[in-house]
C-alpha cells in the first residue's frame, strides 16, 4: 500500500499543536499585559513625582515672592526708623536737661553754704 504522509499527522496531534499555539500566545499576550500594567504603573508614578515637584516649586515661588513683599513694605515704611530716631532724641534730650538742672541745683546749694576755707587776714 501506498502511505499517504498526511496521515502521519493524526487529529490528536493537531489539536496538540494548535492548543500549544495557543499557549504561547497566551503567554506572549500576558507578558504583554504584564508589561504594559508595569509601564502604567511607572507612568502613574512618574505623574505623581512630577506633580509633587511641580507643587514643591510652587511652594517656594510663593515664600520668595512673600519675601520680596516684607523687604519692598520695609522699603515703604520708613515711619518707623523716624519715630524710633525722634523717641532717641528725646530721651537725650532729657537727660541732657536733667543733667543741667543737676548741675545748677547744685551750684546754688554751693552758693548758699557758708565757706569753711578762713578769709586770710
Amino acid at each position: 500500500m501506498i502511505s499517504n504522509r498526511s496521515d502521519r499527522f493524526s487529529q490528536k496531534s493537531c489539536v496538540i499543536g494548535v492548543a500549544c499555539i495557543f499557549l504561547s500566545t497566551f503567554s506572549t499576550a500576558s507578558d504583554t499585559q504584564k508589561s504594559l500594567t508595569q509601564k502604567a504603573d511607572a507612568a502613574r508614578e512618574e505623574s505623581r513625582e512630577l506633580e509633587q515637584e511641580q507643587l514643591q516649586k510652587a511652594r517656594d515661588a510663593a515664600g520668595e515672592t512673600q519675601a520680596r513683599e516684607k523687604k519692598i513694605y520695609k522699603k515703604t515704611q520708613p515711619n518707623d526708623w523716624e519715630a524710633e530716631q525722634r523717641v532717641k532724641a528725646q530721651e537725650q534730650f532729657n537727660e541732657r536737661e536733667s543733667r543741667e538742672d543737676k548741675y545748677l541745683r547744685e551750684a546754688r546749694e554751693a552758693v548758699l553754704k557758708e565757706r569753711k576755707i578762713p578769709k586770710p587776714f
